[in-house]
This record gives C-alpha cells, sequence and structure tokens, in this order.
C-alpha cells in the first residue's frame, strides 16, 4: 500500500514542485491519525502553510485507497468547499495513482461532487462540496472535512457563534457509524470553537472539540525558529507581524485565540505633536507638511449623532486623519460636534456647518459619512453647505455592517504596534484620550464615538492629496476647482 506521504511526494514531483518539512510532517499525522483509527482530528497550520491543499491530497489518497469512501467538504460558503474538491478532482484526473478512478459519464465529474469508479452503488458521491449554511439532512458520509469553517462572517458575533456551533452539531447525524471528522483551520476569535480550553462565560464545560487529535503548526516554534525558512525568513515574519499587528498575527500565524481586550488600546503606546499643518505650492503643485514632513494623503470620517432630549446617547464625532510619506498617521482633530441651544437652526444644519467648516480650515479632500440610521439624509445637505462655502471636498457615503468593537481593533492594532500613531495635543483634550483608556470590546454602552470614528478614518482608502487639483492649480480644498465624488464600497 502506498503511504500518504510517497503519494504526496509524487505528486509534488509531478508538478515540478519541492516538498518542505513541513507538509511532510502534516503527512505524516494525518497518515498515523486514519490508520491507528483516530477518527476525531483537528488540524491548526499558519496561514498560506497549503493545509487545504495537504487536505485535498489526503483526500485523494483516501479515495485512492478506498474507492468506496464518501467525503462531505463542509466550508464556510459553498464556493469554498467548491475550490477543495475541485482540487482533489485535478489530482485524481493528473496523479499517476489515480488516473483509473475517472468515471465513465461526464455527468458524474460536476464542479460540486464528483463520483469514482467504485464496487459500490451508493445514492451520496464519492465527494461533495457543502456551504455550512446549506441543509445536509439527506447526506451520509464515512470522512467529514470542516475546512475553514470559522472566518470572520461566521463567528464575528455572539449569535453568529452559537448558530455555527449548533449547525457543526449536525455531523452527528451526517457520519456513519465510526466516521472520521478532520478540522483544519485557524482561530478568528477569543471564543474559537479551536480553543483547548471550554469559555465558562458562554456556558462551555468542556472544549467544543473535546477529545480531538490536535495538531498545531504554528509559524514560529518552541525555539523561535521559522516552520517554513525556504519561504518564512525570520526577517519576513517579524515584518509580517508589524503589517498586521499583533492580534492578528497571535490568531493567524501563531494559532492562539485572541481575546480582543487583550488588544486593548493604550495611550502610552501614542506619539503627542503639536504643530498645525503648513500648505505650500512647489513649483505649481500643492503640497502640505506637518512637523517637517511631507503629507501624502488624508482622510476623514463622520461619524453623526443627534443629542437626546436627556442629554445623553452617542456623540457626533468627526476625526480627521493625515499620512506622510514614512506611513506615519496623525489624528489630527477629533471634533465632538455639538450644536448650540440658542441657535435658531435645526441640529442637521449646525453639524453640517460645522463639519464644513473644519473641512475648510484643514484642507480635507474628502470627508467619509457613516449613514447607517439618521446619517443616511446629511450627505446631500453637507454638499450644499460645502458647496455654500466654496469648499471643494468629496462627500463619500458609507454603510457600517461588521461590529464595532471588530472595527476598532483592526484598525488601531497594527499602527499602534508600529508605533506610526501620531495624536495632536487638542485631541487629548478631547474625551478620545479617556475613551481609549475604558475601552472594554466586549461592554456595551460605553462611550467609544471618538474611538470609532478615527477607526473609521485609519480604515479609509486614503485621498492623495498631490493629486488633487492638478499641476499648476490651487487645490480644490480652496473652492477654485469643481468638486469629485468618489464612490466607495469600503466596509469599514
Amino acid at each position: 500500500m502506498i503511504s500518504f506521504p510517497l503519494f504526496l511526494t509524487l505528486w509534488n514531483r509531478g508538478q515540478g514542485l519541492s516538498t518542505p518539512d513541513v507538509h511532510y510532517d502534516i503527512a505524516h499525522w494525518l497518515e498515523d491519525c486514519w490508520n491507528n483509527d483516530q477518527r476525531y482530528m483537528l488540524l491548526m497550520a499558519f496561514r498560506s502553510c497549503g493545509k487545504s491543499t495537504i487536505v485535498g491530497l489526503f483526500c485523494a489518497w483516501l479515495l485512492f485507497s478506498d474507492p468506496n469512501l464518501r467525503i462531505l467538504v463542509l466550508a464556510a460558503d459553498l464556493n469554498l468547499a467548491r475550490k477543495m474538491v475541485r482540487n482533489v478532482k485535478k489530482i485524481i484526473e493528473r496523479h499517476m495513482l489515480t488516473q483509473h478512478l475517472l468515471p465513465e459519464k461526464k455527468e458524474q465529474w460536476a464542479s460540486d461532487s464528483f463520483m469514482i469508479k467504485r464496487d459500490l452503488e451508493r445514492r451520496d458521491p464519492s465527494m461533495q462540496a457543502k456551504g455550512i449554511t446549506a441543509n445536509i439532512t439527506g447526506c451520509r458520509a464515512e470522512v467529514i472535512i470542516c475546512d475553514d469553517v470559522e472566518v470572520p462572517k461566521t463567528c464575528d458575533t455572539a449569535d453568529k457563534r452559537q448558530d455555527l456551533r449548533e449547525r457543526l452539531l449536525e455531523i452527528e447525524y451526517i457520519l456513519v457509524q465510526g466516521g472520521t471528522r478532520l478540522y483544519v483551520g485557524t482561530p478568528h476569535n477569543y471564543y474559537s470553537i479551536y480553543a483547548d480550553a471550554p469559555r465558562k462565560e458562554i456556558g462551555e464545560d468542556v472544549p467544543f472539540l473535546q477529545d480531538y487529535n490536535r495538531k498545531r503548526y504554528p509559524i514560529l516554534d518552541e525555539t523561535g525558529a521559522s516552520a517554513w525558512p525556504e519561504r518564512y525568513s525570520i526577517a519576513d515574519i517579524e515584518r509580517m507581524k508589524i503589517h498586521t499587528g499583533p492580534n492578528k498575527f497571535e490568531s493567524q500565524m501563531m494559532l492562539k485565540p485572541v481575546a480582543l481586550n487583550e488588544g486593548r488600546l493604550n495611550p502610552e503606546d501614542l506619539n503627542i505633536y503639536d504643530d498645525e499643518i503648513d500648505y505650500k505650492e512647489v513649483a505649481g503643485r500643492p503640497q502640505l507638511w506637518l512637523n517637517g514632513r511631507q503629507l501624502t494623503s488624508c482622510s476623514a470620517f463622520w461619524d453623526p449623532a443627534f443629542a437626546s432630549a436627556q442629554g445623553r446617547g452617542d456623540s457626533s464625532v468627526l476625526a480627521v486623519i493625515y499620512t506622510d510619506n514614512q506611513g506615519r498617521h496623525y489624528v489630527h482633530r477629533t471634533e465632538y460636534i455639538r450644536a448650540a441651544e440658542s441657535d435658531n437652526q435645526d441640529e442637521a444644519t449646525q453639524q453640517c456647518k460645522i463639519v464644513a467648516r473644519i473641512a475648510g480650515a484643514l484642507l480635507l479632500p474628502s470627508i467619509t459619512i457613516e449613514i447607517n440610521g439618521l446619517g443616511r439624509f446629511l450627505p446631500n445637505m453637507l454638499r450644499k453647505h460645502l458647496s455654500k462655502m466654496g469648499i471643494a471636498s468629496a462627500v463619500v457615503e458609507l454603510s457600517s455592517r461588521r461590529p464595532k468593537a471588530l472595527r476598532i481593533i483592526e484598525a488601531f492594532d497594527a499602527v499602534m504596534a508600529a508605533k506610526a500613531l501620531y495624536v495632536h495635543q487638542s485631541v487629548i483634550k478631547t474625551p478620545f484620550i479617556r475613551e481609549m483608556q475604558e475601552w472594554m470590546p466586549e461592554k456595551t454602552g460605553a462611550s467609544d464615538d471618538g474611538l470609532d470614528a478615527v477607526a473609521g478614518a485609519l480604515a479609509s482608502e486614503p485621498v492623495r492629496i498631490r493629486t488633487i487639483g492638478g499641476v499648476g492649480t490651487r487645490p480644490n480644498w480652496q473652492g477654485t476647482s469643481s468638486m469629485h465624488l468618489a464612490d466607495s464600497q469600503f466596509d469599514v
């Protein structure tokens, strides 16, 4: 009988590829589990390790070993599950040991399922793909592969995490007696299904995957060496950690279910400055400078809100961030907008006027408005007031659909880890710093509107200052050129 590591090696050689040690190790572990009847398996390996590719080869080897097996692939969505099925089809078509398994009828070789030549007549295909939300009631399989069933869109809220667990429990009714369950993935949440300890706060007495044979392949081993040195040097890994931020790196590359509050925001990581922006024209080209550094982009994000009758509720906050040519981010203003009680104008008009004045004073190329709820009618009002004041700032509408806590931590995590976030002295005098100190992602009703606005500005696509207005003209924030409305599909 051909071993799986040899099956893997023959495939790689046929493709002109070498087989790294980490892949050999995974292959040996999968084969040992199968041969020793360890039918509950969890494989976690760092992102881009090739774990899904190896598991696809493992499925082809299983069908080569026993053509009567039925394999069901579950993934977060159908397209991801189909990707593995297509990969296994390609292997069976091209591997020197499996081409005899090809069916005679083309209709047995579909994109989301296929049936190889086998002895037994069975209703279910040899391999099929299903999304985790699909109806799998009538399916039966000897092997179920749960490939990346936990991704942000299936675990970013408590309800989604509960729904994911309930759907995965349905596997018990699909799997034949003595069947194999193989989970493949990386943790995306502190309450991950892959956690090796129970989460008492959500009612777990045991880990969700209790009694599973676990194998972990973090990108750095216990000695700090790279798990795949031919592809990822230590310098590469350090750059990756800075670029993605410590939270995401620990989760996706070191395979640790990280609590959001472990990445809570520390004001001590901020750099404070008190300079103001300096507008210049060099050879007819507009430039902005700050603290002796040329600025290359600017983003402004307005998270609007109206004061309640009791004086409570969310704050309306405008955040303005500049970026220089070294990648430093400057939180230049966090304006907590309050309408004057004595003013005869309505609150929406007052707020739009305040934002428009700030846009003119700070030479903002564009302003992104969160239009969830009451913000939907504000963009046109703001455009009208900008036009009246002769300020050429674009107004971009954006609807936020992701949980606020995730938006905040993902926006701040990497830039603060890199010590690249600078805050103007005026921002220190606003509630922004207090919000950072008191922020707890799991706490609802906490004051975090300034954080949310700054996160929105950090995550917004920057408008490049040097391209605004064209050569030899004043920038359009001065009102001498026409406004430009940018259509953005970004989900902040």
